[in-house]
């Protein structure tokens, strides 16, 4: 940081949503501008201390165990995002599906306590007045596919309360710029990591990636991945990574796996939403 406001910088990197959040700021004097940047943080640990399916103590882990029984109130936070979240697998007929952790459980890569015999899927969720959430099926949620996304836009709001004048915060890939100059990044191909099929110009827009190749593994001879087909009910694999661009992150992060699922109906959503995707195949 220097001593002038117009050019004070902060970056600062924290491990947090199972990734390591990079967040970048400029504007304000420096006391204001580290300020800031902290309460920016601190909306991203809220978010994961809600959302986090793998800490037992979390929100949504006491949804997960007792919703099939009882509603349970959640925070205002937590009920948005599933507000969200049903309202795009509405609109995507089921390609984009937060109630895949029972399966993804089965294959090792969600807690053995998520897994459930004869779930159903988004439909079985009711939102209930006074931010109470009910399942009408046992079912496991994995917020993953659209938390982190969430997070970055809640840091941004942050920083723009507090008039920074442009910032730009990255969640292991899941990223948003806002101010000026625009910000350069590259889109790696998924398998060949040398290659940069794509370098863009991002201002006041949002970026997601989703790819298999980072967490594809085995199971019973099985490929799979933490990333689920909710219509076909299987893993998605291979060599192949979805970048999709829109205005906010936690849009961008849902509309990457609607593309990966139904790519013909995510054109529609895509421009329904002023949106864009980047397919790169091996």
């Amino acid at each position: 940081m220097t001593s002038h406001s117009k050019t004070n910088r902060v970056r600062r990197c924290r491990p947090l949503l199972g990734t390591f959040v990079e967040l970048s700021a400029t504007g304000l004097e420096a006391t204001s501008l580290a300020r800031a940047v902290g309460a920016a943080f601190g909306r991203i640990e809220k978010v994961q201390r809600l959302m986090s399916v793998h800490d037992p103590e979390s929100e949504l882990s006491r949804v997960n165990a007792e919703a099939f029984f009882r509603p349970v109130r959640v925070s205002a936070e937590t009920f948005e995002v599933l507000q969200r979240g049903l309202e795009l697998a509405c609109d995507s007929a089921g390609a984009f599906d937060f109630t895949v952790a029972p399966l993804l459980a089965r294959w090792g890569l969600l807690p053995a306590s998520l897994r459930r015999h004869g779930p159903g899927d988004w439909g079985d969720i009711q939102l209930l007045a006074r931010r109470r959430v009910r399942f009408t099926k046992p079912l496991a949620i994995d917020l993953g596919g659209i938390a982190k996304g969430f997070a970055v836009d809640a840091a941004i709001e942050t920083l723009r309360d507090a008039d920074v004048s442009s910032a730009l915060v990255n969640a292991g890939g899941d990223l948003r710029v806002f101010g000026s100059p625009a910000a350069a990044i590259n889109l790696r191909h998924p398998i060949h990591r040398d290659l940069l099929p794509r370098t863009m110009r991002l201002g006041d827009a949002a970026l997601a990636t989703s790819s298999p190749c980072f967490t594809e593994c085995r199971w019973q001879r099985l490929p799979v991945s933490h990333l689920v087909n909710p219509l076909q009910q299987r893993a998605v694999t291979g060599g192949i990574s979805v970048t999709v661009r829109a205005s906010e992150c936690w849009l961008a992060d849902a509309l990457t796996k609607v593309v990966l699922n139904d790519p013909a109906l995510a054109e529609c959503l895509l421009t329904k939403h002023g949106a864009e995707a980047f397919v790169f195949t091996a």
